[in-house]
C-alpha cells in the first residue's frame, strides 16, 4: 500500500518503504504523539525516534530484532513517558540534544550537538539542532541515495508552522530562524517532513509561508 502518514492511536503503522531503510509511523497516547521504527534493509539494525508512550505497541513495533538506538528528539514529557521501559527492555542506547538532557529522566548515553551523525545499520542521520520549542530540540535528517531527503523534526515544524513557543518572542525568532536556516536554506522542497504530531508534509509545501509565519509570531 501507499504510504500516507496518518495514523492514529490504536491503529496499525504506516510504513515508508525506501531503497536502504524502511520507516514505520505510529501514533500513541493521549497527545497523539508519533513514532518511528527505522530498519536498515541491508543489516536489519533498527533505530527508534521518540519513545513517546505506549510501550507495548512500541516493542510490539520493534519485534524480535531489538532496537538499538533510541533517540529523543526533545525533553518535552510527551515524547518520553515509555523511554526507561523500552530500554528496560532492549537495552537500546540513548541519544538527544545535548541542552535537553536535564529534562529527560533516562540517562542518555550519546548526547549530539548540531552536524553530528547518527547510524541506523549503513544508513546516517544527521543531526540539526533547532533551538526555540526547547534548548536542545533537535531534527534528524535522511539524505536518502535513491531520492529526496527526508527530516524528523520532533516538534520544531509541521504542516502550517514551527513548534510552540509559549508567545515568547526571542525563542519564536530562534526557532525560525534554525528552522530556516538548517532545513529550509538545505534541504529541497522535495524533503519529507515526519512531525512529532499529526500527519506529514513537505518543505515545499510549507516553504511559501516562511513570511507569513514570520508576520503572525508563531
Amino acid at each position: 500500500m501507499t504510504y500516507s502518514g496518518k495514523v492514529r492511536v490504536g491503529g496499525p503503522a504506516d510504513v515508508h518503504e525506501l531503497r536502504d531503510l524502511i520507516i514505520s509511523k505510529v501514533a500513541v497516547g493521549p497527545m497523539d504523539n508519533n513514532a518511528y521504527l527505522l530498519r536498515c534493509r541491508e543489516t536489519g539494525e533498527q533505530l527508534l525516534i521518540d519513545a513517546a508512550n505506549d510501550a507495548d505497541t512500541l516493542l510490539t513495533l520493534i519485534g524480535g530484532d531489538g532496537v538499538r538506538t533510541v533517540v529523543t528528539t526533545h525533553r518535552h514529557p510527551d515524547h518520553w513517558q515509555a523511554l526507561s521501559e523500552v530500554v528496560a527492555a532492549t537495552g537500546a542506547l540513548t541519544c538527544a540534544g545535548r541542552e535537553d538532557l536535564e529534562g529527560i529522566p533516562v540517562a542518555t548515553d550519546v548526547p549530539v550537538d548540531d552536524g553530528d551523525l547518527i547510524r541506523v545499520g549503513r544508513a546516517g542521520l544527521t543531526v540539526r539542532h533547532l533551538r526555540g520549542h526547547t534548548p536542545g530540540s533537535i531534527a534528524l535528517v535522511y539524505d536518502d541515495p535513491d531520492g529526496s531527503p527526508h527530516v524528523f523534526t520532533g516538534d520544531c515544524l509541521f504542516p502550517g508552522g514551527v513548534g510552540n513557543t509559549r508567545s515568547d518572542p526571542a525563542a519564536f525568532a530562534q526557532l525560525i530562524d534554525d528552522v530556516e536556516t538548517r532545513l529550509f536554506a538545505r534541504l529541497p522542497d522535495e524533503t519529507w517532513v515526519y512531525p512529532g504530531h499529526g500527519d506529514d508534509t513537505s518543505l515545499g509545501a510549507e516553504r511559501p509561508h516562511l513570511p507569513e509565519w514570520r508576520a503572525r509570531g508563531w
